[in-house]
Protein backbone atom coordinates (compact mmCIF):
# COMPACT_ATOMS: atom_id res chain seq x y z
CA UNK A 1 0.00 0.00 0.00
CA UNK A 2 1.28 3.37 -1.07
CA UNK A 3 0.26 6.49 0.41
CA UNK A 4 -1.88 6.96 3.80
CA UNK A 5 -4.61 4.29 3.86
CA UNK A 6 -8.09 5.81 3.28
CA UNK A 7 -11.09 4.98 5.68
CA UNK A 8 -14.41 5.70 5.08
CA UNK A 9 -17.09 5.63 7.90
CA UNK A 10 -20.51 4.12 8.19
CA UNK A 11 -23.15 4.96 10.88
CA UNK A 12 -26.17 6.45 10.81
CA UNK A 13 -25.26 8.55 14.07
CA UNK A 14 -23.51 11.88 13.32
CA UNK A 15 -21.84 12.13 16.27
CA UNK A 16 -20.57 8.56 16.07
CA UNK A 17 -18.96 9.24 12.64
CA UNK A 18 -17.34 12.11 14.21
CA UNK A 19 -16.47 10.20 17.43
CA UNK A 20 -14.42 7.66 14.79
CA UNK A 21 -12.82 10.12 13.30
CA UNK A 22 -11.44 11.67 16.20
CA UNK A 23 -10.71 7.99 17.46
CA UNK A 24 -8.27 7.47 14.43
CA UNK A 25 -7.00 10.79 14.56
CA UNK A 26 -3.58 9.69 16.39
CA UNK A 27 -3.22 6.65 13.63
CA UNK A 28 -0.17 7.98 11.51
CA UNK A 29 -1.10 7.03 7.86
CA UNK A 30 -4.21 6.89 7.96
CA UNK A 31 -6.98 9.29 6.57
CA UNK A 32 -10.98 9.28 7.15
CA UNK A 33 -11.94 10.20 3.07
CA UNK A 34 -15.77 10.08 3.43
CA UNK A 35 -18.27 8.95 5.88
CA UNK A 36 -21.62 7.83 5.03
CA UNK A 37 -25.06 7.15 6.91
CA UNK A 38 -26.55 4.33 5.95
CA UNK A 39 -25.91 1.22 3.25
CA UNK A 40 -26.84 2.99 -0.30
CA UNK A 41 -24.44 6.04 0.50
CA UNK A 42 -21.85 3.51 1.85
CA UNK A 43 -22.29 1.56 -1.31
CA UNK A 44 -21.87 4.85 -3.48
CA UNK A 45 -18.95 6.35 -1.42
CA UNK A 46 -17.12 3.08 -2.01
CA UNK A 47 -17.62 2.72 -5.95
CA UNK A 48 -16.14 6.44 -5.92
CA UNK A 49 -13.32 6.50 -2.78
CA UNK A 50 -12.59 3.09 -3.20
CA UNK A 51 -10.80 3.33 0.81
CA UNK A 52 -8.86 0.52 1.61
CA UNK A 53 -11.04 0.13 4.51
CA UNK A 54 -14.62 0.49 5.93
CA UNK A 55 -16.04 0.94 9.41
CA UNK A 56 -19.58 0.37 9.61
CA UNK A 57 -22.44 0.11 11.77
CA UNK A 58 -24.59 -3.16 11.10
CA UNK A 59 -27.64 -1.84 12.18
CA UNK A 60 -28.79 1.04 10.09
CA UNK A 61 -32.04 1.95 8.75
CA UNK A 62 -32.70 1.43 5.20
CA UNK A 63 -30.01 -0.55 3.29
CA UNK A 64 -28.45 -2.20 6.46
CA UNK A 65 -24.77 -3.18 7.61
CA UNK A 66 -25.47 -7.15 6.07
CA UNK A 67 -26.80 -5.96 3.06
CA UNK A 68 -23.97 -3.10 2.13
CA UNK A 69 -21.51 -5.64 3.25
CA UNK A 70 -22.39 -8.41 0.60
CA UNK A 71 -23.20 -5.47 -2.30
CA UNK A 72 -19.94 -3.98 -1.18
CA UNK A 73 -17.92 -7.60 -1.72
CA UNK A 74 -20.00 -8.22 -5.22
CA UNK A 75 -19.34 -4.48 -6.68
CA UNK A 76 -15.79 -3.48 -4.98
CA UNK A 77 -14.80 -6.18 -2.82
CA UNK A 78 -12.87 -3.73 0.49
CA UNK A 79 -12.22 -5.09 3.77
CA UNK A 80 -15.00 -4.18 6.61
CA UNK A 81 -14.24 -3.60 10.48
CA UNK A 82 -17.50 -3.87 12.27
CA UNK A 83 -19.34 -2.05 14.87
CA UNK A 84 -21.78 -3.86 16.67
CA UNK A 85 -23.38 -4.57 20.04
CA UNK A 86 -23.50 -7.64 22.11
CA UNK A 87 -27.68 -7.76 22.43
CA UNK A 88 -29.02 -11.06 20.66
CA UNK A 89 -29.57 -9.47 18.14
CA UNK A 90 -26.40 -7.51 17.77
CA UNK A 91 -24.73 -11.04 18.24
CA UNK A 92 -26.49 -12.98 15.26
CA UNK A 93 -26.06 -10.10 12.96
CA UNK A 94 -22.25 -9.12 13.82
CA UNK A 95 -22.11 -13.75 13.19
CA UNK A 96 -23.68 -13.38 9.87
CA UNK A 97 -21.43 -9.93 8.53
CA UNK A 98 -18.25 -11.67 9.63
CA UNK A 99 -19.07 -15.40 7.86
CA UNK A 100 -20.16 -12.83 5.08
CA UNK A 101 -16.81 -11.78 4.68
CA UNK A 102 -16.36 -8.54 7.42
CA UNK A 103 -12.98 -8.92 8.99
CA UNK A 104 -13.52 -8.01 12.48
CA UNK A 105 -15.88 -6.20 14.67
CA UNK A 106 -15.95 -3.67 17.54
CA UNK A 107 -18.70 -4.09 20.42
CA UNK A 108 -19.95 -0.72 20.56
CA UNK A 109 -22.00 -1.97 24.16
CA UNK A 110 -17.83 -2.08 25.51
CA UNK A 111 -18.56 1.90 25.94
CA UNK A 112 -21.76 1.94 27.57
CA UNK A 113 -24.12 4.88 26.28
CA UNK A 114 -22.72 6.43 23.06
CA UNK A 115 -21.27 9.33 25.07
CA UNK A 116 -18.66 6.70 26.26
CA UNK A 117 -17.71 5.78 22.76
CA UNK A 118 -14.21 6.83 22.84
CA UNK A 119 -13.53 4.40 25.99
CA UNK A 120 -13.13 1.91 22.57
CA UNK A 121 -10.57 4.29 20.99
CA UNK A 122 -7.42 2.43 22.18
CA UNK A 123 -9.11 -1.26 20.76
CA UNK A 124 -10.54 0.59 17.35
CA UNK A 125 -7.10 1.33 16.79
CA UNK A 126 -5.10 -1.69 17.12
CA UNK A 127 -7.97 -3.57 14.89
CA UNK A 128 -8.08 -1.45 12.37
CA UNK A 129 -3.56 -0.82 12.65
CA UNK A 130 -4.06 -5.08 12.29
CA UNK A 131 -6.73 -4.80 9.45
CA UNK A 132 -4.20 -2.45 7.48
CA UNK A 133 -1.06 -3.91 7.92
CA UNK A 134 -2.55 -7.02 7.01
CA UNK A 135 -3.34 -8.09 3.03
CA UNK A 136 -6.08 -6.15 1.94
CA UNK A 137 -7.90 -8.65 -0.66
CA UNK A 138 -11.35 -9.64 0.25
CA UNK A 139 -11.87 -12.52 2.15
CA UNK A 140 -11.48 -15.17 0.69
CA UNK A 141 -9.35 -16.82 -2.22
CA UNK A 142 -6.86 -14.44 -2.67
CA UNK A 143 -6.34 -11.75 -5.82
CA UNK A 144 -3.73 -13.17 -8.11
CA UNK A 145 -1.91 -15.20 -5.54
CA UNK A 146 -2.11 -19.31 -6.25
CA UNK A 147 -2.12 -21.16 -3.34
CA UNK A 148 0.52 -22.56 -1.38
CA UNK A 149 1.06 -26.22 -0.85
CA UNK A 150 -0.92 -27.26 1.76
CA UNK A 151 1.55 -29.52 3.32
CA UNK A 152 4.71 -31.93 2.44
CA UNK A 153 2.99 -35.39 3.53
CA UNK A 154 -0.27 -36.98 4.18
CA UNK A 155 -0.98 -36.97 7.98
CA UNK A 156 -0.77 -40.53 9.30
CA UNK A 157 -4.36 -42.00 10.30
CA UNK A 158 -4.28 -42.20 13.85
CA UNK A 159 -5.22 -45.43 15.66
CA UNK A 160 -8.15 -45.33 17.34
CA UNK A 161 -8.54 -43.29 20.74
CA UNK A 162 -5.18 -42.20 20.74
CA UNK A 163 -5.95 -38.69 20.31
CA UNK A 164 -8.39 -37.48 23.09
CA UNK A 165 -8.41 -33.50 22.81
CA UNK A 166 -8.54 -31.22 19.47
CA UNK A 167 -7.43 -27.50 21.19
CA UNK A 168 -8.36 -25.13 17.97
CA UNK A 169 -7.44 -21.16 18.92
CA UNK A 170 -8.47 -18.19 16.56
CA UNK A 171 -8.97 -14.57 16.60
CA UNK A 172 -9.23 -11.80 14.15
CA UNK A 173 -11.03 -13.56 11.03
CA UNK A 174 -11.85 -16.79 13.46
CA UNK A 175 -15.90 -16.86 13.01
CA UNK A 176 -15.67 -16.92 9.33
CA UNK A 177 -12.86 -19.50 9.53
CA UNK A 178 -14.66 -21.52 12.11
CA UNK A 179 -17.76 -21.64 10.33
CA UNK A 180 -15.93 -23.70 7.48
CA UNK A 181 -13.70 -25.54 9.44
CA UNK A 182 -16.10 -27.12 12.32
CA UNK A 183 -19.57 -28.26 10.11
CA UNK A 184 -16.50 -29.39 7.63
CA UNK A 185 -15.86 -31.91 11.17
CA UNK A 186 -17.22 -35.61 10.26
CA UNK A 187 -19.91 -37.12 12.44
CA UNK A 188 -18.25 -39.73 14.81
CA UNK A 189 -14.94 -37.52 15.17
CA UNK A 190 -12.42 -39.88 17.47
CA UNK A 191 -11.66 -37.02 19.99
CA UNK A 192 -13.41 -33.87 21.84
CA UNK A 193 -12.78 -30.89 20.56
CA UNK A 194 -12.76 -27.08 22.54
CA UNK A 195 -12.12 -23.84 20.70
CA UNK A 196 -10.76 -20.89 22.28
CA UNK A 197 -11.81 -17.94 19.90
CA UNK A 198 -10.88 -13.99 21.19
CA UNK A 199 -14.27 -12.72 21.39
CA UNK A 200 -16.40 -10.23 24.06
CA UNK A 201 -19.06 -12.02 26.21
CA UNK A 202 -22.64 -12.21 24.43
CA UNK A 203 -21.26 -13.78 21.08
CA UNK A 204 -20.16 -16.86 21.76
CA UNK A 205 -23.54 -17.99 23.01
CA UNK A 206 -24.73 -17.08 19.29
CA UNK A 207 -21.90 -18.68 17.54
CA UNK A 208 -22.24 -21.80 19.20
CA UNK A 209 -25.71 -22.35 18.24
CA UNK A 210 -25.17 -20.90 14.53
CA UNK A 211 -22.22 -23.76 14.20
CA UNK A 212 -24.48 -26.32 15.65
CA UNK A 213 -27.22 -25.67 13.28
CA UNK A 214 -24.55 -26.18 10.57
CA UNK A 215 -22.51 -29.49 12.24
CA UNK A 216 -22.63 -33.24 12.28
CA UNK A 217 -21.27 -32.85 15.52
CA UNK A 218 -22.98 -31.32 18.27
CA UNK A 219 -22.02 -27.83 19.34
CA UNK A 220 -22.00 -25.43 22.22
CA UNK A 221 -20.82 -22.83 24.45
CA UNK A 222 -18.79 -24.67 27.50
CA UNK A 223 -20.04 -24.56 31.18
CA UNK A 224 -17.84 -24.90 33.50
CA UNK A 225 -18.45 -29.17 34.45
CA UNK A 226 -19.00 -30.00 31.45
CA UNK A 227 -17.52 -33.13 30.05
CA UNK A 228 -15.31 -32.94 27.50
CA UNK A 229 -16.42 -36.27 24.80
CA UNK A 230 -15.21 -37.51 22.01
CA UNK A 231 -18.24 -35.96 18.82
CA UNK A 232 -18.68 -33.28 20.88
CA UNK A 233 -17.39 -29.14 20.43
CA UNK A 234 -16.81 -26.64 23.19
CA UNK A 235 -16.93 -23.29 22.64
CA UNK A 236 -14.93 -20.78 25.75
CA UNK A 237 -17.28 -18.56 26.72
CA UNK A 238 -16.63 -15.10 25.57
CA UNK A 239 -14.35 -12.26 28.35
CA UNK A 240 -13.82 -16.20 30.72
CA UNK A 241 -11.47 -18.19 30.80
CA UNK A 242 -11.80 -22.46 29.97
CA UNK A 243 -9.47 -25.26 30.69
CA UNK A 244 -9.69 -29.02 30.42
CA UNK A 245 -8.77 -31.36 33.44
CA UNK A 246 -9.14 -34.69 34.04
CA UNK A 247 -10.82 -35.23 36.74
CA UNK A 248 -10.79 -38.01 40.02
CA UNK A 249 -12.43 -40.67 37.54
CA UNK A 250 -10.11 -40.14 34.62
CA UNK A 251 -13.04 -38.44 32.44
CA UNK A 252 -12.09 -34.90 31.22
CA UNK A 253 -14.12 -31.99 32.40
CA UNK A 254 -14.20 -28.39 30.71
CA UNK A 255 -13.29 -25.85 34.06
CA UNK A 256 -15.00 -22.23 33.31
CA UNK A 257 -13.74 -19.42 35.37
CA UNK A 258 -13.18 -15.47 35.55
CA UNK A 259 -9.88 -14.04 35.29
CA UNK A 260 -9.47 -10.16 35.09
CA UNK A 261 -5.56 -10.48 35.09
CA UNK A 262 -5.33 -12.05 31.70
CA UNK A 263 -5.29 -10.29 28.48
CA UNK A 264 -7.27 -12.93 26.16
CA UNK A 265 -10.43 -14.13 27.40
CA UNK A 266 -10.43 -16.59 26.36
CA UNK A 267 -7.09 -17.34 26.14
CA UNK A 268 -5.61 -19.64 23.40
CA UNK A 269 -2.27 -19.96 25.57
CA UNK A 270 -4.26 -20.67 28.79
CA UNK A 271 -6.70 -23.45 26.90
CA UNK A 272 -3.71 -25.32 25.06
CA UNK A 273 -1.36 -25.04 28.16
CA UNK A 274 -3.87 -27.61 30.16
CA UNK A 275 -5.05 -29.49 27.25
CA UNK A 276 -1.50 -30.55 27.57
CA UNK A 277 -1.41 -30.94 30.91
CA UNK A 278 -4.33 -32.85 31.11
CA UNK A 279 -3.62 -35.43 28.13
CA UNK A 280 -0.68 -34.65 27.05
CA UNK A 281 0.27 -36.26 23.60
CA UNK A 282 -3.06 -37.02 23.08
CA UNK A 283 -3.38 -33.76 22.15
CA UNK A 284 -3.91 -32.27 18.66
CA UNK A 285 -3.48 -28.14 18.57
CA UNK A 286 -4.49 -26.26 15.96
CA UNK A 287 -4.19 -22.59 15.55
CA UNK A 288 -5.98 -20.34 13.04
CA UNK A 289 -6.07 -16.82 11.49
CA UNK A 290 -5.78 -13.97 14.40
CA UNK A 291 -3.31 -11.01 15.00
CA UNK A 292 -0.74 -11.43 18.19
CA UNK A 293 1.25 -14.15 19.67
CA UNK A 294 -1.97 -16.18 21.86
CA UNK A 295 -1.46 -20.00 21.25
CA UNK A 296 2.18 -19.98 20.02
CA UNK A 297 3.74 -20.46 23.60
CA UNK A 298 0.59 -23.02 23.89
CA UNK A 299 1.34 -25.09 20.72
CA UNK A 300 4.91 -25.59 21.97
CA UNK A 301 3.89 -27.07 25.22
CA UNK A 302 1.14 -29.61 23.21
CA UNK A 303 4.33 -30.30 20.98
CA UNK A 304 6.52 -31.22 24.33
CA UNK A 305 4.24 -33.70 25.78
CA UNK A 306 4.06 -35.58 22.37
CA UNK A 307 1.31 -34.00 21.02
CA UNK A 308 0.85 -32.71 17.31
CA UNK A 309 0.23 -29.42 16.19
CA UNK A 310 -1.03 -27.69 12.62
CA UNK A 311 -1.62 -23.88 11.72
CA UNK A 312 -3.40 -22.31 9.19
CA UNK A 313 -1.66 -21.23 5.76
CA UNK A 314 -0.69 -17.45 5.54
CA UNK A 315 -2.52 -18.41 1.77
CA UNK A 316 -5.96 -18.41 3.61
CA UNK A 317 -5.73 -16.32 7.27
CA UNK A 318 -7.17 -13.44 7.30
CA UNK A 319 -4.53 -12.41 9.50
CA UNK A 320 -1.29 -14.14 9.98
CA UNK A 321 0.06 -13.18 13.01
CA UNK A 322 -0.89 -16.01 15.61
CA UNK A 323 -0.32 -18.82 12.67
CA UNK A 324 3.15 -17.11 11.99
CA UNK A 325 4.02 -16.93 15.78
CA UNK A 326 2.99 -20.66 16.24
CA UNK A 327 4.64 -21.91 13.05
CA UNK A 328 7.81 -22.82 14.84
CA UNK A 329 6.07 -25.34 16.98
CA UNK A 330 3.80 -26.51 14.42
CA UNK A 331 4.92 -29.43 11.83
CA UNK A 332 2.70 -28.93 8.79
CA UNK A 333 0.57 -25.83 7.51
CA UNK A 334 -2.70 -26.38 6.30
CA UNK A 335 -5.38 -24.29 4.27
CA UNK A 336 -8.41 -23.66 5.53
CA UNK A 337 -10.52 -25.57 2.93
CA UNK A 338 -8.04 -29.17 3.96
CA UNK A 339 -7.92 -28.46 7.86
CA UNK A 340 -11.17 -30.54 8.24
CA UNK A 341 -9.65 -33.19 6.60
CA UNK A 342 -6.06 -32.87 8.15
CA UNK A 343 -7.77 -32.98 12.26
CA UNK A 344 -9.59 -36.14 10.79
CA UNK A 345 -6.58 -37.76 9.58
CA UNK A 346 -4.87 -37.51 12.84
CA UNK A 347 -8.12 -38.03 14.86
CA UNK A 348 -9.73 -40.41 13.37
CA UNK A 349 -13.28 -41.36 13.55
CA UNK A 350 -14.94 -44.09 16.02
Amino acid sequence: MTGPARVLLVDDSAFVRRATERMLAPLEGVVVVGSARDGEEALRQVLALRPDLVIMDVEMPGLDGIAALGRIMRECPTPVLLLSSHTRDGAEVTLRALEAGAVDFVDKSGAGTSMDIHALAPLLREKVGAVLRARTEPLGEPAGRAPRPSSRTPAPAAAHGKYEVVAIGSSTGGPRALAELVPALPAGLAAAVVVAQHMPPGFTETLAERLDRRSALHVSEARDGDPVLPGRVLIAPGGRQTRVERGPDGTLVARVFDDAECLHRPSVDGLFESVAGAVGAAALGVVLTGMGNDGAAGLGRIRRAGGRGLVESESTAVINGMPAAARASAERDVPLEEMAGAVAAIVGVV
